[in-house]
């Protein structure tokens, strides 16, 4: 299947091992967790790259001293509406330090994208070619973030750029928005908290 890593997409380099099958000697693999806590040391101490693949019912915190051993960090997301691997995605880059490829697996459409990379993710699975060219598009849909997250720590706000003016709508483009509609009654200005 491709993956979009870093806006581009890729042919997936990791070959997916059942926990019943031999493991290769130097090849990328991902494992599932049961079998990486199960097999922790020989799988340490191959040649290759050694990844893991999360069930959304996994927990951060039963992988989360093992995060310096792994090369990439599979989460899979069972439905579209099911928020779950956001949470473990955050908490293994944020809480556990997690600093390889954390990927998002399952039937997600690329209207998320924005919020798996703030969540840390960095790489998609997609489950074919269309697929794959519909969310490299939708890597460069949003360079604006207005919070802290675990893939941005400067956001608008706290470089100045974005101010409570802005939360307020006043200023020029308040001033044009008036003269637009000056038969409409100006409404109370609300304070927003930042």
């Amino acid at each position: 299947m491709p993956i979009i890593k870093d806006g581009a997409v890729i042919d997936d380099p990791w070959l997916i091992i059942d926990d019943q099958e031999p493991v290769p000697v130097s090849q990328p693999v991902m494992v599932s967790l049961t079998r990486w806590q199960a097999e922790r040391d020989a799988l340490r101490g191959r040649n290759g790259m050694v990844g893991v693949r999360m069930q959304t019912t996994d927990l951060a915190d039963e992988i989360a001293g093992d995060v310096g051993h792994l090369d990439l960090i599979a989460i899979e997301f069972p439905a579209i509406g099911d928020g779950r691997g956001y949470s473990t995605g955050r908490l293994l880059r944020k809480r556990h330090g997690f600093t390889g490829e954390l990927r998002a697996v399952g039937p997600l459409v690329r209207d998320v994208f924005l919020f798996l990379k703030r969540c840390g993710f960095d790489a998609v699975e997609a489950r074919d070619d269309a697929e794959a060219a519909a969310w490299s598009d939708a890597v460069g849909a949003f360079t604006v973030a207005y919070q802290n997250a675990a893939e941005c720590n400067d956001p608008l706000h706290s470089r100045g750029l974005l101010t409570s003016n802005h939360l307020n709508a006043t200023g020029p483009a308040s001033e044009s928005r008036a003269s637009n509609t000056a038969d409409v009654p100006p409404s109370p200005r609300r304070r927003i908290s930042v």
